[in-house]
């Protein structure tokens, strides 16, 4: 899932100058025909500082303030879901207290597929014919006619019936509840088997410095030539949380040269080597922490050298 930045710097360098510090730096893509910058906004982090514990609850005002912070700066893609919740906070109902008359260009990005149940745990993977009840919780969440982007995640039980889900949310495209179609969770087969129901503009899988598999970079490649964005979660933490982004002391070592050149934090360069991985990658950081979103945004404007993303392993076509 989305995972949240331990960013501490408000400014950082590029190599020719300071960085601006707002959403533009990154650059763009198009989600289906929806430009969204590639630094976003993860809420997985809004509704408790713990990831789907119950009992980790956080502050709505300073939720709140996240959220609108991440707007003045220029994030207009929001990561969200209706399964991301504690026990008294929803981020679906925060967005919607916060940014609610939403701004023209703000694009929701929303899942469906895992369910949780009321006290919080893990339930089961809705069936295909369940998805439109899912879909239509997250629009009455946001208080929207429709989702702008709808991402199925599959699990290794759900992935071989990927069609059947696909299928079910192109119904729901064609009837006006959803703009454009996302899966998660995929590998190159299952990426065909989705395109083979309905266009995807979006691929959203684990994938971050340090924390890459077999296949990735055949599916990043695929991804580019087709363009659908790329949009991975653990961009930051890893597969093991922040100290598995890089897994050995020559990775550390790395890492931590790359940053001080640039004057900043690890956890910038984490992000800035998602980025450079192709333009059609996005990040999307989760915070619960007004102050970590500007330096989340500001890692956009860090440029590295094709040396330094050979020196941090980068994943490259």
């Amino acid at each position: 899932m989305p995972d949240d930045s331990t960013l501490h710097e408000s400014t950082l360098h590029d190599g020719t100058g300071t960085g601006t510090g707002t959403g533009t730096g990154s650059g763009t893509w198009l989600l289906g025909d929806l430009p969204v910058r590639r630094i976003g906004l993860g809420a997985l982090r809004l509704p408790g500082p713990v990831a789907f514990d119950n009992g980790s609850v956080a502050d709505r005002a300073r939720s709140i303030r996240v959220l609108r912070r991440a707007v003045e700066l220029g994030v207009n893609h929001i990561d969200t879901a209706a399964f991301y919740f504690s026990a008294r906070r929803s981020a679906n109902e925060l967005i919607a207290a916060a940014l609610a008359p939403y701004p023209d260009d703000l694009v929701i990005a929303t899942k469906v597929g895992p369910r949780r149940d009321r006290s919080g745990a893990w339930a089961r993977w809705a069936r295909p014919d369940e998805l439109r009840g899912d879909v239509e919780e997250n629009l009455r969440q946001l208080g929207r006619d429709h989702l702008d982007v709808v991402t199925l995640r599959v699990s290794e039980r759900t992935a071989p019936h990927i069609a059947e889900y696909v299928g079910e949310l192109a119904g729901m495209r064609r009837a006006g509840l959803i703009r454009h179609i996302g899966v998660s969770g995929v590998d190159l087969p299952a990426l065909a088997a989705a395109r083979g129901e309905a266009s995807v503009v979006c691929v959203q899988n684990p994938f971050g410095l340090g924390h890459t598999r077999p296949g990735d970079a055949e599916l990043l490649r695929a991804c580019a030539e087709s363009g659908i964005a790329f949009v991975p979660f653990f961009a930051i933490a890893g597969g093991g949380g922040h100290a598995g982004a890089a897994a050995n002391t020559a990775a550390v070592a790395a890492l931590a040269e790359v940053a001080a050149a640039h004057g900043a934090t690890p956890a910038q360069i984490r992000l800035a080597w998602t980025l450079h991985q192709g333009a059609h990658v996005l990040a999307i950081p989760g915070t619960g922490d007004p102050e970590h979103v500007a330096q989340n945004v500001a890692a956009g404007t860090i440029r590295l050298a094709p040396r330094e993303v050979r020196a941090l392993g980068a994943v490259t076509g």
